[in-house]
Parts: C-alpha cells; structure tokens; sequence
C-alpha cells in the first residue's frame, strides 16, 4: 500500500501543543503551509470525497492538528481529534513486531514452519509455509474475506474460526515462489503468536505494545462501549450514491480492526522507526525494511496504509527529518493516501494533482454523458484516482456491471469490450464480457469470449462453468 516523496516544512501550531512549544521555532516547516494544507483539503471536502483527521508533526510536537467532517452523518456528529477510526492493516505492523519480538527471544524462527503451531490443512502445500512467508506475503492464502463473510454471524468471525476456516483453503501457488497480500497470513501469525506466548493475541499486544507506549486511545478489542467515540465509514456507490458500511464492519484481528486516533498512529510509528522499545537493534539490523531505511535518501517518505470501504488511514514518515504526516479518514480508499501525498508534494514546493472523482464515479459519469469513445480516449485522466495496488481492470468491470443491473445490456457489452481491448491478456475481462453477451442471447459471442478467458486461465471456474452450459 503505496509511495515515497521528498519534504521540507514548518506549520503554525494548533490546537494544544503544549507550552514547551511555544518558543520553539520548527527547524523544517514553512509558516504558511497550515494555510495551504486548508486549501487543499477544501477540494477533497468539496467533492465529498474526505472526511478525518490530519495531523503533521516533527518530531512528535505538533504543528497541524485538525479534524474534517462527520463522524456520525445521521446524528449529526462532528469528527474531532480525538475521533477513533479503524485503522485497517495497520493491525499487520503490530502483529509483525511481536512476531519479531518473540524472534528475538529465541521463542521463534523465521524459517519455523506453521504446521508447528497450526495443523490440519487440507491444501498439502500448506507443509511448506514458514513465518518468513507469512510475514511477506508470499504463503499462498488469499483472503478468507468470501462472499458472504460479512453475513455471518460475530462467533464466525473470531480469530479462531478464521484459522479453522483456513484450513480448507486452497493456495493461490506454492509457498514461497510468488507474493500476493494476504489477510490470512496475518491471522495466521496471530495464531503463532497465541500458540508461542500461551496468552490472547490481544493481550500480548497490550502488554507488548500499547502499555509500554501509552496508546491511551488504541484499542484492540471489545470496540462496543466506544460507539459514541467512533467514526462511522462511508463510501460512494459508483453512481455516486453516500452509503453507511455498515454491513462491512469487521471484528478487530491481527490483519486489521484495531481503533485510533492520529496521535496515537504517530506515536506508535515513531517508536517503530527511531527507538529500540519495540524491536531491538540486533533485530533491526537484520531486518530486510530496516535495511532499506538505511539506504534511503534524505527527504523520502515510506508509507504505511490501511483501508477497506468507508476508512482509509495513511502515515507518511521522513525519516531523515522526523517528520509525520498522519491522515485518518471515515470515507474510501485511497483518499488517505491521496491527500497525505499531495500534502508531501506541497511541502516540496510542487502543486498537487488537482483531486477528482473515485475512478470508478467518473467512468460511470463520463460514460452516461460522453459516450464510449470518450472514456476510450481520455482512460487514463479518468482512472487517476484508483488504489494503486488494485488492478486497473477491475474499473470497467464494476462500471460495466452497474450498467449491466439498470437493463443497458448494449451499453454493458460496450465496456467490457473496451476492457477486453485496454487489458487483453486479463481472463476476467473476457468472462463478464461472455457473460454479457450470454445475458443477451448471443451464444457464438459468448462462446468466444468464454474460450479466450479459458486460454488466458484454464481453470477459471465460471467460465467453464457457463461453456458447459451452451
């Protein structure tokens, strides 16, 4: 999840900075960027694509602390700074610094295999997984998020029953020879956790992590009682249309759930990087992230992310300043990211991107009042705003669908065709377009499109499936 840039700054300070603050001149940040940052968050909020918090920092003293919008839209409910929002997979941090905690003890090995800890997996390549693997993402496990996973009632969705729903899975390649993000990794290592320490994920993190750091406003579990305190998430429908999430909520995990506020995000993040309370020295320094920290050039920004439909949160740390950029969100990826990057790109001295529409919106607008050839010509301006990590692809076919539910099967058929043509070697493109051309009746264009998907990837499922149909 997703980008580095260069950085110089110096904001006014905000809110209660405290007085050890007050004659203290910030050594990087411009004076008039606080007014910048407004500017430009302003054109987030006036296409009702962000709500949150933003917070910058250098070196943990405060300079620009603001909150945005609606916790709460049907209650009327401000966001403050103290608002907690789901953090996403930033949970995977936590869970990878115990993981590399109990390394360091000598309770661990990277190179350990799961089926030490977690037994009875149907897929027999599962043998093969080690805790390196799981770490990054390269174990095999998709994602245990199915359809129907959210129907499911809370007892379906603890720790436990996700691991014993892994169990079933069938890997994605061989442990090891590919990457592929996964969730189910990082439940995984929340089980090896719980099997090494003989105690709850949760409560090794608290007495690993959150006590020793104070993260008085992270919490891990038990998230009822903090109703009144919670952001709630929205997103945009592709016609544009607000929609609650409330049947996305997740239960908190070691994959992601966690809620907090932007200080403590900081707070945490910084101990990650420049002290040895979380992870030693020794393990640093052995460590692959760590060691492309040291090669990276002054005025570059890693970033870590989380999101799913209605949150996205984002930190961006310079490392070589000490400098964090934190910007929480009650709304859809990728705006926390988005806004954070451009925030770096004004810090720089550069004008950012001017913000637009959701890729997804915008198709769908330009589509009902340019035509095909227009979103054909202009793809690329259009789609600017998609999650980077997320296959371009997929944009046509979730327009091509919407358009598909509202009975415009002709219009339908034109953007997967655009898809099968902007993206030929996907075999997904070739499925929805010989399921729309299936849905009209015409059986030789569906047999065709069906057989391209197939030579793409064999043991594509659906389209196998209707071939055997016709």
């Amino acid at each position: 999840m997703k980008r580095n840039v260069t950085f110089l700054l110096m904001l006014s300070i905000l809110l209660s900075c405290g007085e050890k603050n007050s004659n203290r001149e910030p050594a990087i940040i411009d004076r008039e960027m606080g007014d910048k940052v407004d500017n430009l968050v302003q054109q987030y909020i006036n296409l009702d694509i962000f709500s949150g918090v933003i917070l910058i920092a250098e070196q943990g003293i405060l300079y620009y602390h603001k909150a945005f919008g609606m916790a709460d839209r049907e209650k009327g409910i401000p966001n403050t700074v103290n608002t907690l929002f789901d953090i996403g997979s930033m949970n995977k941090t936590f869970t990878s610094i115990v993981i590399k905690q109990l390394i360091d003890e000598g309770k661990l090995d990277y190179d350990d295999s799961l089926k030490y800890f977690v037994e009875g997996f149907k897929d027999p390549m599962a043998e093969n997984i080690t805790v390196r693997h799981l770490l990054e993402h390269e174990s095999g496990f998709g994602d245990y998020h199915d359809r129907g996973y959210f129907d499911q009632p809370e007892e379906q969705k603890t720790l436990q029953a996700i691991v014993d729903r892994t169990r079933s899975m069938t890997l994605e390649f061989e442990p090891g020879t590919e990457q592929m993000y996964s969730n189910t990794g990082y439940v995984l290592l929340g089980a090896i956790i719980e099997s090494v320490s003989n105690m709850s994920y949760f409560r090794i993190v608290r007495e690993r992590i959150t006590r020793p750091l104070e993260l008085t406003n992270t919490y891990l579990e038990d998230l009822d009682e903090l109703e009144s305190r919670r952001a709630k998430g929205y997103y945009k429908t592709v016609r544009g249309e607000l929609v609650r999430n409330y049947n996305l909520i997740d239960l908190p995990n070691p994959d992601g759930g966690f809620l907090s506020t932007a200080e403590d995000v900081m707070k945490f993040y910084r101990s990650y990087y420049y002290d040895t309370l979380l992870l030693s020295k020794r393990i640093k320094d052995s460590d692959p992230f760590f060691k492309f920290l040291e090669d990276l050039p002054p005025g570059k920004a890693p970033v870590h992310a989380g999101g799913f439909e209605g949150f996205n949160t984002a930190i961006y740390q310079l490392v070589s300043d000490d400098i964090s950029i934190v910007v929480l969100a009650n709304m859809d990826e990728p705006v926390a990211e988005n806004l954070g990057g451009d925030i770096l790109a004004l810090i720089r001295g550069q004008e950012p991107e001017k913000p637009s529409l959701p890729a997804v919106q915008l198709v769908y607008k330009s589509f009902n009042e340019e035509g095909i050839d227009y979103v054909r010509a202009n793809f690329d301006e259009l789609t600017l705003n998609f999650h980077p990590a997320d296959p371009r692809d997929l944009i046509l076919n979730i327009v091509g669908y919407t358009i598909l539910a509202e009975d415009r099967i002709n219009e339908a058929i034109e953007l997967f065709r655009l898809n099968t043509e902007l993206f030929p070697e996907v075999a997904n493109c070739w499925d929805s377009l010989g399921e729309a051309y299936l849905i009209k009746g015409e059986s030789t264009e569906a047999k065709k499109a069906y057989k391209r998907a197939l030579e793409l990837n064999p043991g594509l499922t659906s389209a196998l499936e209707a071939l055997k149909k016709l």
